[in-house]
C-alpha cells in the first residue's frame, strides 16, 4: 500500500503528534508498505543523529506559532501537491490536520484518494491560549477538515465524545502505543535517583511541554511537601516563569531516549497536571515504567488511569488536590508498589506494533468502503 502521511509536526520536533507520526511511518515500513511523509520545515536544521526517518520526508515552508516559537505552522504551497502526484498514494493519512492537513485533505479529495484524519490536539484550547480567542473558529475548521475525511480516529473516549458533540461524523477510537521495552521498571537507577532526591524520601516528576495549557504551576504545593523532591522535565515558553513559581523544584530541561526512560523509572510518583489532553502519552510512558500516576479527572487520562488501582485521578485545576494525592502515596510504599505494578500490567501490551496493526485495520476498512461504493 502506498500511503502519504501529512503531519503538522515531525522529528526532530518533540511532541505527541511528531512521535506518533514517526511510529506510524516505522510501522508501515515494517509491514511492507510504502509511506511518504509531508511535514513542516523546522526553524533550524536537525541536529545530526537526533532521529532517523524510516521513509522519505518532504518538507514544506513554515513559520513559528505566535507566542510559542517551538511550534511551527506550515505554509503549504505547490510542494504538497507535487509530492502527492509523485507518490500516487492509495490512501492519505492526516496527522492532527489543521493547516497543512487541511491542504492535504483538499488535495486528496481532488484526486479522489481516500483519507483518514487522526485527531490529536485540542486546537480550540490552543486558540484560546495563544491567540486570545477563536475557539469557535478553530472548531469550525476542525469540523470541516474531519467531515471531509472517510474516517476520523480519536485517541481516547473523551476526544471521541468531544468530536461527536462538535458534529464530526464517522469517528472511531484509535489509541496510542508505548515502547514498553524502553519504558520499563528495570530502568530504575538508584544512583540517578539519589542525585535527584538529595536526601529526600520521595521523588515526584512531571514530563512534558512547559506551556500554559499544561498547568504545571499547580505543582507548587506538591513541591513544598516535606521530604518530597519534585523534578520537571521538558522545555517550553513557560519555563522561566515556572522556575520562579516552583523554586523548590528541580528543572532538568528536555530529556529523550534511554535517559528519559531512566528518569521515569526512577520516580516514585508521576504527576501530570494538564486538563486538556486528548490522550497523554507521558502518563502511558510512566505507567509502562511501573510508576503510579496522579492526573486530572479529564480528557485522555480517564482512559489510562484506573483510579485506586493504577493511580489517582483528581479535580482538574486544583493544586491542593494534586498535593493531597501525592501526600497519600508518599505515606505508603506498599500502595505505590501496588499501583505501579498494576500500571505496568495495564499498558505493557499496548505496543506500537499492536496499535499500528489496528491502524492498518482502519485503512483496510476505508479502502474496502470506497471499493464497495465504486462497485
Amino acid at each position: 500500500m502506498r500511503v502519504v502521511l501529512v503531519t503538522e509536526s515531525f522529528p526532530p520536533d518533540v511532541n505527541g503528534v511528531s512521535h506518533c507520526a514517526l511510529e506510524t511511518a516505522r510501522h508501515l515500513v515494517r509491514r511492507g508498505h510504502d509511506p511518504l511523509v509531508i511535514a513542516p520545515l523546522g526553524g533550524a536544521a536537525p541536529a545530526a543523529g537526533t532521529y532517523e526517518s524510516p521513509c522519505p520526508v518532504v518538507r514544506v515552508p513554515s513559520m513559528p506559532l505566535p507566542g510559542y516559537p517551538q511550534v511551527r505552522i506550515a505554509l503549504p504551497g505547490r510542494r504538497l501537491s507535487a509530492a502527492l502526484d509523485g507518490h500516487r498514494p492509495d490512501l492519505v493519512h492526516l496527522a492532527s490536520p489543521f493547516v497543512l492537513g487541511a491542504r492535504g485533505m483538499a488535495a486528496a479529495a481532488r484526486r479522489q484518494v481516500p483519507a483518514i484524519a487522526v485527531y490529536q490536539t485540542d486546537l480550540g484550547r490552543y486558540a484560546r491560549t495563544y491567540l486570545g480567542g477563536g475557539a469557535a473558529a478553530a472548531w469550525r475548521r476542525i469540523r470541516a477538515v474531519h467531515a471531509a475525511a472517510d474516517r476520523t480516529l480519536a485517541p481516547s473516549s473523551a476526544a471521541l465524545l468531544d468530536l461527536t458533540e462538535h458534529g464530526v461524523p464517522r469517528v472511531h477510537l484509535w489509541p496510542r502505543g508505548v515502547d514498553s521495552e524502553r519504558f520499563h521498571p528495570g530502568r530504575r537507577d538508584a544512583v540517578l535517583r539519589s542525585s535527584l532526591t538529595a536526601g529526600r524520601e520521595l521523588l515526584v516528576g512531571y514530563v512534558g511541554r512547559l506551556a500554559p495549557e499544561k498547568d504545571v504551576r499547580l505543582l507548587a504545593e506538591t513541591s513544598r511537601l516535606p521530604g518530597v523532591r519534585t523534578v520537571v522535565i521538558g522545555e517550553g515558553p513557560s519555563a522561566a516563569g515556572l522556575r520562579t513559581a516552583l523554586p523548590e523544584a528541580r528543572f532538568l530541561g528536555r530529556r529523550t531516549g534511554d535517559e528519559l526512560a531512566r528518569l521515569y523509572a526512577s520516580l516514585d510518583v508521576f504527576v501530570h497536571t494538564g486538563p486538556y489532553e486528548t490522550f497523554c502519552q507521558t502518563v502511558q510512558e510512566a505507567m509502562a515504567s511501573g510508576v503510579p500516576v496522579v492526573a486530572p479527572r479529564a480528557g485522555g487520562p480517564l482512559d489510562l488511569v484506573d483510579h485506586g488501582r493504577t493511580g489517582l485521578l483528581v479535580t482538574p485545576g486544583d493544586g491542593g488536590a494534586f498535593r493531597d494525592a501525592v501526600r497519600l502515596l508518599a505515606g505508603s510504599a506498599d500502595l505505590r508498589v501496588r499501583y505501579g505494578a498494576a500500571a505496568r500490567r495495564a499498558v505493557a501490551d499496548r505496543t506500537w506494533a499492536a496499535v499500528g496493526d489496528q491502524l492498518l485495520g482502519h485503512y483496510e476498512a476505508v479502502l474496502s468502503g470506497r471499493t464497495a461504493v465504486a462497485a
